[in-house]
């Protein structure tokens, strides 16, 4: 006995002497492998916690009463903003019900730079296409304007294309919390990290099918696998978990983890995109905010994070209604809601807001707004900083413009035969820009027929010919020396050019050897405006031409009268815009401002203007271009439904190479150019090729058609003179009176010698000016 005591005590001193320094030093080891883990978790935690794709939104969308608009696109602009059809009258935010006469919608809250807007119930009551009140339901009280969110229209995506909205722990409803608890793990506030049950449970599993079958893993677990490990399922990367839940559980409070577990997990898939974290998940399967939320729609989502896809209420609704319940199950259990809220939620079916497969909204417009935005940041702070971008986007001019454009161009390939071809990279191509003339906002921007078979931007990139789109600016030019009444010369020169005889020709032959400038810029005469053109001086010529930022090469060649030297499309639209913003040329502008994640400003763009002309001259021209359309060559758009006034001028170059169309009205401006690439001819001008797209566009956005026109400013006046020698004339006395505008600086010397009298302009100034001497 005594020998077998002195055996075991001789064991025992061994096991200490060699086994116990082994046990010290692997626990030593596994206290540096956890010190050097909280380093490292501590590190990554403390930082940037994900990459975040910044967002880009449109502009927000204001209705008022008396404002027409187009019901097609206004309902389509709803959809793509998550607001969804209920029979009911709406109790969310996010509903929407609609009839022939009225719109139902309870708005959704926004914040925007320098406000923000919580969402209310309105009425909006209709006569057709035009809003005739609108209502705030809950005060009955009249709004004289509302204002609709931003809508999202693309993402700085990094190279795992994640969808991450952050949420803080304060904003998760119990529901959604108990959801998530009961679905994955109960005991979460329990545990240090490590569940021994679930461990036990989950060893009996997986012996018994000879493989990892079960995972036993708590919340804790389940974060520092998907934060820091790989998904593959070994022995190894089970251990590094463990170690690393102990230390994540020592290092942060429970509810801190919850926080980015809630963040993190993977709840689905939209096409190519991940969605990340309950706060995106929330929007992508019910289009509100997490605060927001039903109980059914809690248990949906904790439902979801065991197998997303599988579970996907947009892949089988039928299976996520089962698993919802299940977790409804496991929540009354624990003693989270009562019997009541159970049984009234488990009969429920699930109801998704729906989706569409996410692609970039207005590429070309993107595309130009990308190039601006890597001057002030790296593509890689775009891709993980999380920031908001505001543009001038209106997304439902952007697809009116689409439209208009696929529309024409395939009305062109139809009409001629010719300009078919199967190639689609030589395919008759077409370009748009719409643009706020007063303030330079790009609205809208289409550089191409098809964005997935060319991505070169025709707007942008492109230089062209104008052609007579360019014969604005020569008429500008010209007058401080002409006037809308001034007579031009119409017969045939031959001018010599760098050794070379150049005669010009009018499009169609006429008789007439002299003109006035209103009719020669109305009929787009060519000879009357290279008369005009040498007049004036081609120096002068391209002077104006830069004050209005044309940037290609120019040379003092009488042809430029003709817009013979290309220009950039974008370049040609600006130079519009003077023209109906009293003289001021503005810089388009595609970016509003830039908030961080925070919603700090860290970017604001204002209007950049110059002004380049008077009022009075901006007016006289807009009143010339409004001939264009009223007997001139655009005096097509009647046929299409344009009845209001508008500013217009067609252009057409040599071979029919180019067909273009700029019109404008105080509101909008938009540019058309349609052509081949290589320089084919498409056998129309621009008055059968571009207007038709034009009139097609502005038929489809009422909402910037008011009808009106440009006020009169100072320094123009309106007199009659006579229509057949184009002087001052009474009209009591005149049988052909006409009305005519002139710079008050610039008026007709002489009178009519037949029927008029004293120069009625002269003595509108001489009076003006007596009266302010008498002071």
């Amino acid at each position: 006995m005594t020998k077998n005591k002195r055996s075991i005590n001789i064991t025992i001193k061994r096991l200490f002497k060699w086994y116990l320094p082994v046990i010290a030093l692997i626990l030593g080891m596994m206290l540096v492998y956890c010190w050097y883990l909280s380093i490292q978790i501590d590190k990554r935690f403390s930082g940037r916690r994900w990459s975040i794709p910044s967002k880009v939104y449109s502009d927000t969308t204001i209705l008022y009463p008396g404002q027409k608009i187009n019901r097609v696109l206004f309902n389509e602009k709803l959809w793509h903003l998550g607001y969804r059809k209920v029979t009911h009258k709406p109790e969310e935010k996010g509903e929407l019900r609609i009839s022939m006469s009225s719109m139902e919608i309870y708005l959704h809250d926004f914040k925007v730079p320098s406000r923000y807007k919580e969402g209310v119930p309105v009425n909006i009551r209709f006569d057709k296409d035009r809003i005739i009140s609108i209502v705030n339901s809950i005060t009955d009280q009249p709004m004289s304007i509302m204002e609709l969110e931003p809508e999202e229209v693309m993402l700085f995506f990094g190279p795992k294309r994640e969808r991450r909205l952050l949420v803080s722990i304060d904003q998760v409803p119990m529901n959604v919390i108990h959801a998530v608890l009961a679905a994955e793990d109960h005991r979460f506030y329990e545990h240090k990290g490590l569940d021994p049950r679930g461990i036990l449970r989950a060893i009996y599993t997986d012996l018994r099918h000879g493989s990892f079958k079960q995972g036993g893993s708590t919340i804790t677990q389940q974060l520092a696998k998907n934060y820091f490990l790989t998904p593959k399922r070994t022995l190894i990367r089970k251990l590094k978990e463990l170690f690393m839940s102990l230390t994540i559980e020592r290092l942060y409070k429970k509810n801190e983890i919850l926080e980015i577990y809630l963040n993190e997990i993977y709840m689905g898939q939209n096409g190519s995109e991940a969605i990340n974290g309950i706060g995106e998940a929330s929007i992508f399967y019910f289009g509100k905010a997490v605060e927001e939320l039903s109980l059914a729609e809690a248990a949906t989502l904790g439902g979801l994070i065991r197998a997303p896809n599988y579970y996907s209420p947009y892949i089988d609704k039928s299976r996520c209604r089962k698993r919802r319940n299940v977790v409804l199950n496991a929540m009354y259990k624990q003693g989270w809601i009562s019997d009541e809220e159970l049984r009234t939620t488990l009969p429920l079916p699930v109801k998704t807001v729906g989706y569409a497969a996410y692609r970039k909204k207005a590429p070309y417009f993107m595309d130009y707004l990308s190039d601006q935005l890597t001057a002030l940041y790296s593509p890689q702070d775009l891709s993980s900083l999380g920031l908001k971008i505001y543009t001038t986007l209106d997304t439902q001019v952007q697809i009116a413009a689409e439209n208009a454009l696929k529309k024409g161009l395939e009305t062109l390939e139809k009409s001629n035969p010719a300009l078919s071809r199967t190639d689609p990279q030589k395919k008759l191509q077409g370009a748009i820009i719409v643009m706020q003339p007063k303030t330079g906002y790009v609205l809208a921007m289409v550089g191409g027929r098809n964005y997935s078979v060319s991505q070169f931007n025709r707007i942008t990139q492109a230089r062209r010919q104008p052609g007579s789109a360019f014969k604005p600016f020569v008429y500008l030019s010209g007058l401080d020396q002409f006037t809308p009444a001034s007579i031009l010369s119409n017969k045939p020169v031959t001018y010599e050019i760098d050794g070379k005889e150049w005669t010009p020709k009018n499009y169609t032959p006429m008789t007439e050897e002299c003109v006035t400038v209103r009719d020669a810029l109305a009929k787009s005469i060519n000879l009357a405006t290279v008369d005009l053109a040498m007049q004036v001086g081609i120096d002068h010529i391209v002077k104006t031409a830069r004050s209005l930022g044309f940037s290609t090469p120019m040379k003092p060649y009488p042809s430029i009268a003709l817009g013979s030297f290309e220009v950039i499309p974008l370049e040609l639209a600006r130079a519009y815009c003077p023209f109906a913003a009293d003289g001021v040329l503005p810089f388009p502008l595609t970016l509003k401002s830039v908030l961080d994640e925070n919603g700090n400003i860290l970017e604001q763009r204002h209007m950049t203007i110059n002004e380049v002309m008077t009022p009075g001259k901006a007016f006289l021209i807009s009143s010339l271009l409004q001939s264009v359309v009223e007997k001139g060559t655009a005096s097509s758009l009647r046929d299409f439904g344009i009845t209001y006034p508008v500013a217009a001028k067609t252009g057409t170059t040599n071979d029919y190479r180019d067909a273009w169309f700029v019109g404008y009205t105080p509101d909008i401006l938009a540019l058309i150019w349609v052509g081949f690439d290589d320089g084919a001819p498409i056998y129309a001008t621009g008055s059968k090729a571009a207007l038709p797209i034009w009139a097609d566009l502005m038929n489809a956005l009422p909402q910037y058609v008011a009808g009106g026109w440009f006020r009169m400013p100072q320094g123009v006046v309106r007199g009659m003179i006579c229509s057949e020698n184009r002087q001052t004339a009474a009209k009591d006395k005149c049988p052909h009176p006409m009305e005519e505008y002139f710079l008050a600086d610039h008026i007709p010397e002489g009178y009519c010698p037949t029927y008029g009298h004293e120069n009625s302009f002269k003595r509108i100034i001489n009076g003006i000016k007596g009266f302010f001497n008498t002071f």
